[in-house]
């Protein structure tokens, strides 16, 4: 799994390594783009077979397929967004995804003044039409964008009717069953981690300002 972290950041570095017309790099150059060591980045290719040769290193677009084909990129995926509110509209938004492969389906809320809007030509749809939706359609993918006291039922909805991906923004934590992969977004587990990563440095400054003026 911690592998699997770190491919969408092999991912993305590749990407501008293309459009920048680089044809091949070694781990040691790749290294200094991406941060992690040459060592690290041969072990994690490796996993999956390796792709580059002693004294050539890597053919950057062959490790940017690859890379894409582990992720699972060579595929496309249906989605629906559950929650028209900030995050989802900025979801839907995205342009990004269609190029990943997810095919935004369609939108769906409670609120009966964004149900009929529009967002990149997707309609905002009313949550009560969403299980007739699902049936309709085979949906790979819900992104959840709602309130907590509904993030629960809604997901078990989702479940209920086949989906086998949640991307969850909801600020709690969500069950699913073992069949079903989940990935949560916590935006304020983030920024707490930023502030105490903030007052960390700042302890560090201070304690090497102290023992600069006590010299």
């Amino acid at each position: 799994m911690a592998v699997i972290k770190r491919m969408p950041r092999y991912y993305r570095h590749l990407a501008e390594l293309l459009r920048n017309d680089v044809d091949r790099i070694s781990s040691k150059e790749l290294s200094g783009k991406i941060g992690f060591t040459a060592s690290q980045i041969r072990q994690d290719f490796n996993n999956f077979g390796g792709f580059g040769q002693q004294g050539y290193g890597y053919n950057v677009r062959e490790l940017f397929n690859e890379t894409g084909k582990i992720l699972g990129l060579d595929k496309s995926y249906k989605t629906v967004i559950v929650g028209a509110g900030n995050i989802g509209q900025a979801i839907a938004n995205y342009t990004r995804f269609d190029k990943f492969g997810f095919d935004l389906q369609a939108i769906f809320d409670a609120n009966p003044k964004l149900i009929g809007l529009k967002i990149r030509d997707v309609e905002i749809r009313d949550i009560d039409t969403l299980d007739a939706f699902m049936e309709e359609n085979a949906v790979d993918i819900g992104i959840i964008c709602v309130p907590t006291t509904v993030a629960q039922a809604t997901v078990d909805r989702l479940v209920k009717s086949g989906v086998k991906g949640i991307w969850n923004f909801a600020p709690m934590d969500i069950t699913v069953p073992k069949d079903v992969a989940m990935e949560s977004v916590h935006l304020s587990d983030s920024l707490l981690t930023l502030v105490y990563l903030m007052n960390d440095k700042a302890k560090e400054r201070e304690k090497k300002e102290k023992k600069s003026t006590s010299k």
